[in-house]
């Protein structure tokens, strides 16, 4: 029982701390819609250029958003010793990471939904495509919040330099890119086998980025 109290104490924190901090999530909504405009004006009134390159216009702006939240995932926590106050209470520091990956997830992703309908104007993405783009998107942007969450804990042991986490973001976010593009792009034969990859590649992180996010955290506060 009081493992589920601790749990639940650490979820209303986590929900109360995001909210707070909404301000970090609109400038990060900001900084993705202000690359989508200049995108838009840089490449000009072309159809044909902006169906080719719109959905990884998309993703990669999304990517590059997600490295602006990197620090702030496990930094505060480890430095004020919170993270050793939850663990203390009962919970193992595999838990305390998926709380936070799951909040992480829905205060920043999910704002994410709301910039569609603004991208299927700007970069006149067919109507027919919408529903593949929601759809790959749920699932990328859990994979990439678990790759961040992963990045987040690995800069506790390096705080020196933080252009790693951004560069291991980078490199194992490539796959996700590329079949969530070739999920919209593909026939619907292929967008199935493009589908069941990124399903398959999102279960792996959900589990295996606990479990690393844990480790980092236990060896970085033996060190600290």
């Amino acid at each position: 029982m009081n493992n589920i109290q601790s749990l639940l104490a650490l979820f209303k924190r986590e929900i109360l701390i995001s909210y707070r901090n909404l301000s970090d999530i609109l400038s990060i909504l900001l900084f993705f819609l202000m690359g989508m405009v200049i995108f838009v004006l840089s490449v000009g009134p072309d159809d044909k250029i902006f169906n080719k390159i719109n959905i990884g216009i998309i993703w990669t702006l999304i990517l590059f958003s997600n490295t602006l939240a990197i620090k702030k995932i496990f930094q505060d926590d480890f430095d004020d010793n919170s993270i050793i106050i939850f663990h203390l209470s009962g919970l193992s520091y595999e838990i305390i990471s998926a709380v936070k990956i799951i909040v992480q997830w829905f205060y920043l992703q999910l704002p994410f939904l709301f910039t569609v309908i603004l991208t299927n104007i700007l970069l006149n993405i067919e109507t027919h495509n919408l529903k593949k783009i929601l759809v790959s998107f749920l699932i990328g942007s859990l994979i990439i919040t678990c790759i961040t969450s992963i990045s987040g804990s690995m800069n506790l042991l390096n705080k020196k330099n933080f252009a790693i986490g951004s560069l291991i973001i980078m490199i194992f976010s490539i796959p996700v890119i590329v079949f969530s593009v070739g999920f919209i792009n593909s026939s619907e034969e292929i967008a199935k086998a493009q589908l069941n990859i990124l399903l398959g590649v999102m279960f792996f992180f959900l589990a295996i980025s606990p479990w690393i996010c844990g480790l980092c955290i236990k060896i970085s506060l033996q060190n600290k």
